[in-house]
């Protein structure tokens, strides 16, 4: 099987409700153009992703995908997926690793398509099912946060994060609301958003660690090693950080070595796809450490998620970031959360997302080679 062409046709996203998830960061909302990325072949199989999301259009990336990525991969074995990676990794300095993210994601969509089977099914399922969490917007007040994690709770989840106003004194306000609303059973997360100065983590920390919380997300900038390495000394609550730090996969083994970070995070955006996002995960499996999937900005990156989730033991919780009406988009069915909290794996081939085909043809603003 040969690649034969690589191809974006961009469509728009219309009226995308304003959500902020802190303060200190703009708006998300309106419009903005998202693109699906198909890789084609002499067999007539098709590998699909998205590229861009609700707050970043696929526009600030498509024209560097295919004047850099797509000869990357053209005439190549797209079952070759290893080899590719590799090729594409290469071109990171020149471009957002989220481009090579679109590339790898859909190779592996087209290489469960070849197979007829899902993609989690084609790297060894371990699960069936994962607990999801809701991951909150930025709310108005202490009592709106525990007003909603409450909600969740009636409705069967058993997690829920914090997104904060990124202010020390509120944040713990915050977390004190929610956690005197939900009682003990139910799991809450703190993600600070790398908001904090070294002191004001500590103080954070320590008063999230007193109320039971599971994780303390990037509260320091995320290349901040060294505030890390201390930080993780004065604290027993769990640390996850990595999310966002620079290098995709490479910078992990650092982290790990010099223990600033209990778990490791990432997501098939921001490290570059499912092939970075295995690495990673089974690093921290050899070092006995958790590796919790972040949200993957649309839906078919979540589905790209959700199939990792599934061939991976060592992540605990599937992520669904808030409000889901700001996040999905351009699938027939998106991932549902059961009565229980749980998400389930996909059954179909490739990705196993039913992608909104006709809703694409109509909102089609150009095709792009």
């Amino acid at each position: 099987m040969k690649i034969t062409d690589l191809s974006v046709t961009m469509f728009s996203w219309d009226n995308i409700p304003e959500t902020k998830y802190t303060r200190k960061w703009k708006p998300i909302g309106g419009s903005v153009e998202m693109g699906l990325v198909t890789i084609h072949t002499d067999q007539g199989i098709e590998g699909h992703s998205f590229l861009g999301n609700s707050s970043q259009s696929a526009a600030v990336d498509v024209a560097q995908l295919l004047s850099t990525l797509k000869p990357v991969v053209m005439g190549q074995d797209p079952l070759e997926r290893g080899r590719l990676y590799s090729a594409l990794w290469s071109k990171n300095r020149f471009f957002p690793i989220r481009c090579i993210g679109a590339v790898d994601v859909a190779l592996w969509d087209l290489a469960g398509k070849a197979a007829n089977m899902p993609v989690h099914q084609l790297i060894g399922t371990c699960r069936e099912r994962a607990p999801a969490y809701a991951s909150s917007a930025l709310q108005e007040s202490p009592e709106a946060y525990a007003e909603e994690a409450l909600y969740y709770k009636s409705k069967g989840w058993t997690a829920y994060k914090i997104h904060p106003p990124a202010v020390p004194k509120e944040d713990i306000e915050v977390c004190e609301a929610v956690r005197k609303a939900v009682g003990d059973d139910m799991v809450l997360m703190l993600d600070s958003v790398w908001a904090y100065c070294y002191e004001d983590a500590v103080r954070v920390g320590r008063a999230i660690e007193e109320m039971g919380y599971y994780w303390y997300e990037d509260p320091l900038a995320e290349d901040d090693m060294y505030g890390y390495i201390k930080l993780r000394q004065k604290l027993d609550i769990p640390i996850l950080a990595t999310e966002a730090n620079p290098g995709g996969l490479y910078p992990m083994a650092q982290f790990i070595t010099a223990q600033a970070t209990d778990m490791l995070r990432g997501d098939v955006a921001v490290k570059g796809g499912i092939t970075p996002m295995l690495k990673i995960a089974y690093l921290a499996e050899a070092f006995r450490m958790k590796c919790e999937v972040h949200h993957g900005g649309n839906s078919l990156n979540n589905v790209a998620n959700l199939n990792l989730t599934m061939a991976i033991e060592n992540c605990d919780y599937f992520e669904v970031l808030l409000p889901d009406h700001a996040q999905k988009y351009g699938l027939v069915k998106d991932i549902k959360v059961d009565a229980e909290g749980y998400v389930h794996a996909p059954t179909g081939p490739g990705l196993g997302a039913e992608i909104d085909f006709d809703l694409i043809k109509k909102k089609t603003t150009r095709v792009l080679r």
